[in-house]
């Protein structure tokens, strides 16, 4: 296992190429809007963990790619990530006024443009893939994974469920985890996922990847959820005690914060063992799982 160092100094270099690679697609010059492209580069540019696109680049590392070659599919995904953001954000959705330690879009530059920049960024996410040096198969199918991710059967049937549990005054831990294993867990599995296919990977290999970003999609929602019980909006960079000031349907509501802590330390416990298959390659995703057990942020 690579000291927590060694983890942190590799993921600012990645996330300085994640960064760096954003900055280039959103400059769009005077082919968009002025004050779209002012929207989309505030959110997408904001300063952020670059998590999901972090493990696309991980994965291709794991199964014995270069991490260059799948920075357009980890562009991709943080843009999809992003628009979602910005949508749920939304005064009728979540109704956020801070992300990232910014104002949210919708505050900023107004609902009208906000919505836009979500959508421009949904759309911009399947250009970036389509247009990546990939082979035509392996592009057809990381949009077709992408896009099942990001649709009413995953992200934003999770996202659904999720406003809609706030109407209802019972739940229960497979309901919750439902939500959470959608909304939450469904990026995090298409982004290790990409990764793999990025780097033709074999069915037993992207299965192992598959199973480390449910577990641990789930056990970072747990963290989340702790978090905002117990963070502050500096540490955060977002409004903290919401959720359970409406009430909403969480981990440590249903099971307890100890309880809760432990679920999660399972999870990533199961997350390393899925990844064991990759040895001394799978080193990082491992340190990876661990920092996001322990991060306060």
């Amino acid at each position: 296992m690579t000291d927590s160092s060694s983890l942190l100094e590799a993921c600012r270099e990645l996330r300085g190429q994640i960064d760096a690679a954003l900055d280039r697609y959103s400059s769009y010059g005077e082919a968009v809007p002025a004050n779209l492209a002012a929207a989309i580069r505030h959110s997408l540019l904001a300063p952020g963990k670059r998590l999901r696109p972090i493990l696309v680049l991980l994965a291709a590392e794991a199964c014995g790619c270069e991490r260059r070659k799948a920075l357009p599919a980890a562009c991709a995904v943080e843009m999809i990530h992003t628009y979602s953001l910005i949508h749920d954000d939304l005064p009728a959705m979540d109704d956020d006024d801070l992300r990232r330690g910014l104002p949210t879009c919708h505050v900023k530059f107004g609902e009208a443009t906000a919505i836009l920049a979500g959508d421009a960024l949904l759309a911009q996410a399947f250009e970036v893939l389509a247009g990546s040096e990939l082979p035509p198969a392996a592009i057809a199918k990381a949009c077709g994974e992408l896009a099942a991710a990001a649709g009413p059967k995953e992200l934003v049937g999770g996202q659904a469920d999720d406003l809609a549990q706030e109407e209802k005054t019972d739940g229960d831990l497979n309901d919750l985890q439902a939500i959470h294993r959608r909304k939450t867990g469904a990026m995090f599995r298409v982004s290790l996922r990409l990764g793999g296919i990025t780097a033709g990977a074999n069915e037993a290999q992207l299965n192992a990847l598959q199973i480390y970003g449910d577990r641990l999609g789930l056990a970072f929602q747990i963290v989340d959820d702790l978090l905002d019980l117990q963070g502050t909006a500096e540490q955060l960079g977002k409004r903290t005690g919401k959720d359970d000031g409406r009430g909403k349907l969480t981990f440590p509501r249903l099971l307890g914060r100890e309880e809760s802590r432990q679920r999660a330390e399972g999870l990533i416990d199961e997350a390393c063992a899925a990844v064991a298959v990759f040895e001394t390659r799978g080193e990082l995703l491992r340190d990876l799982a661990q920092f996001v057990l322990a991060r306060d942020h």
